[in-house]
């Protein structure tokens, strides 16, 4: 009997240990779960002409294409909706078609200094109607991607004016150079 009992003791104290210490590191992972709490985000506003510098720029490949680039100037982190406006030129009638297939899985979200990207597809073969812009009018899109928000940009297009046709795009707004353009 005597065998039974100091085993059946040991069993139990074994058993007070082993909870004691489960309990102490269930709290000690609550407490670090608590403490490794996400601290409050910092808040985020919408990329506009007040707040982002705007340039566009020729590059050398894919062929007629255009690199736009906004680069947050302001202090906080700023949000690039969906794609930019363009207006290709001072008489556009239409505005410059959305490239479905560029859409992110995500909003661009630029911190004060970092730039995100567009790239705009000036011209095709398949195209019809062409013209020479001078300039581009670039407008934010909002939030609901329904209209735009802010002030228009416009810039001079690059080597006095760029050929445009039916067959233009501009891509989603991209975190990064190669998605603007080749993505």
């Amino acid at each position: 009997m005597r065998i039974a009992r100091r085993s059946t003791t040991r069993v139990a104290a074994s058993s007070l240990v082993a909870a004691a210490a489960f309990a102490l590191v269930g709290v000690q992972a609550a407490g670090q779960t608590a403490s490794a709490a996400p601290q409050k985000a910092a808040a985020t506003v919408d990329c506009t002409a007040a707040n982002t510098k705007l340039t566009v720029e020729d590059v050398s490949r894919p062929i007629n294409t255009l690199l736009l680039t906004a680069t947050n100037t302001g202090t906080k982190p700023c949000n690039l909706h969906g794609a930019p406006y363009l207006a290709a030129g001072a008489g556009a009638q239409a505005p410059v078609t959305w490239l479905d297939s560029s859409k992110p899985q995500a909003v661009v979200t630029l911190a004060p200094g970092e730039s995100g990207y567009a790239g705009i597809g000036t011209s095709s073969p398949d195209g019809d109607e062409g013209y020479i812009a001078k300039t581009l009018g670039v407008d934010f899109s909002n939030k609901e991607l329904n209209g735009s928000i802010g002030k228009r940009v416009t810039l001079p297009l690059p080597d006095g004016g760029v050929y445009f046709n039916s067959a233009n795009f501009v891509t989603y707004w991209q975190s990064d150079v190669y998605d603007a353009l080749f993505g």
